[in-house]
């Protein structure tokens, strides 16, 4: 039974393009199962979370940290009432706008987009699923409901304030700015209780199983863990419980522990802040102008801790400091390559090209397709444009 305060979906505010209502699934149903079915959702596949694509069958790559954050806000949304279809959608969806090579390929984008209006992952998302993706007859992009696209564009917060102006950085970042002029998403108010599961969501993933992949790739070991908080009571827990517990099973055991305080201590939060709550619609929830799914401070701060672990021994270890710095090389030669002979990218891409207003036009359109690129074609390319390998020789790098 959806709570007052749920979004429901026979008070969606519809779609870019009108359509005629589906007889057996609900506008959300049909959002996420748009979501799943697109390009850019089975590219994820082969794209970076932490470590390069093809380092490791088991680490997570954007495909897999969707998928687990999408089970995260479904547990969730469902434990306080929410429309889990609506926090799937937007799970799935949010990372659909990630370059190669995670927040490194980002980081190179947004150094080379600079002149033309810069690069966000979470704008491009936007641009993805309302322009990039190209099935349907009767329109570009998912044409997704107004609440799918809020959540991804807000499931984070107000991107302006009441005036217009960017939160974060000078300007609005383009996709988002073209996105919200075609369909207003209401940029300075607060998103549903939906997305806000979204993004905790999120953050509850990648917690989980960034511990669990710096494990696994020997860049810490679990005596260091033992050291920090929340995740040493874990392993205590298991000791005590399973004393002598084979390693592998120690580690699942005290990780999962790890990952079921995070969720109860939302849920706790939540449930605190919702109860005494006059709330009657799911417009109420964006009015309190305030983020009601989130952690509780005490948790936050020790998450903090471990964040800083994480940073110090995994994102700034050596062996990965040195991967970033020779996949930024790949995504700096590429681009500017596309820029000056846009000839060289597929014809269905030369296509949007040649009907380029300007460089900026033009440069977009590159971003757009250098950013679509999977971590394996990304470095293929690369040997092939810029070393002059043929592609089906040698390992990777």
């Amino acid at each position: 039974m959806l709570k007052p305060y749920a979004t429901k979906p026979e008070q969606s505010r519809g779609r870019l393009h009108g359509e005629a209502m589906s007889t057996f699934r609900s506008p959300f149903q049909r959002d996420r199962d748009r979501i799943i079915h697109s390009s850019a959702f089975r590219r994820l596949k082969h794209k970076t979370q932490v470590f390069i694509e093809h380092e490791g069958d088991y680490y997570r790559t954007r495909l897999t940290h969707s998928i687990e954050v999408a089970q995260v806000a479904r547990t969730l949304a469902s434990a306080l009432g929410l429309n889990t279809d609506l926090a799937e959608a937007i799970a799935l969806a949010h990372d659909l706008g990630h370059p190669p090579f995670g927040h490194t390929g980002e980081d190179a984008l947004c150094e080379l987009m600079a002149p033309y209006g810069g690069f966000d992952h979470n704008a491009q998302a936007l641009r993805i699923i309302t322009k990039l993706e190209r099935h349907y007859a009767d329109f570009d992009g998912l044409n997704l409901t107004w609440e799918t696209l809020e959540g991804i564009a807000k499931h984070n917060g107000p991107v302006t304030d009441a005036q217009g102006n960017p939160l974060k950085g000078d300007v609005l970042p383009y996709a988002l700015a073209e996105c919200n002029a075609a369909f207003d998403l209401e940029l300075s108010g607060y998103a549903s209780a939906e997305a806000q599961v979204a993004a905790i969501a999120d953050d509850i993933a990648y917690n989980h199983h960034d511990l669990h992949d710096g494990l696994r790739s020997g860049l810490f070991t679990e005596d260091d863990l033992m050291e920090l908080p929340i995740t040493g009571p874990a392993f205590a827990e298991v000791d005590k419980l399973y004393p002598g517990l084979e390693r592998m099973r120690r580690r699942h055991e005290a990780l999962r522990r790890v990952f079921g305080v995070m969720v109860e201590d939302v849920l706790a939060v939540a449930s605190t802040r919702l109860g005494p709550a006059d709330l009657t619609s799911a417009q109420d929830i964006r009015d309190l102008r305030l983020t009601i799914i989130r952690f509780s401070d005490r948790l936050f701060r020790e998450l903090k801790v471990i964040r800083q672990f994480l940073f110090t021994r995994m994102y700034r270890a050596p062996s990965v400091v040195a991967m970033r710095a020779e996949v930024t090389e790949m995504v700096r030669a590429l681009f500017p390559l596309f820029l000056a002979q846009p000839d060289l990218l597929p014809a269905e891409w030369r296509r949007d090209v040649e009907g380029a207003r300007d460089e900026t036009a033009l440069a977009r359109s590159v971003a757009d397709y250098v950013s679509g690129m999977t971590d394996r074609f990304a470095i293929q390319e690369y040997r092939r444009l810029i070393k002059g390998i043929a592609p089906d020789t040698g390992r990777y790098l």
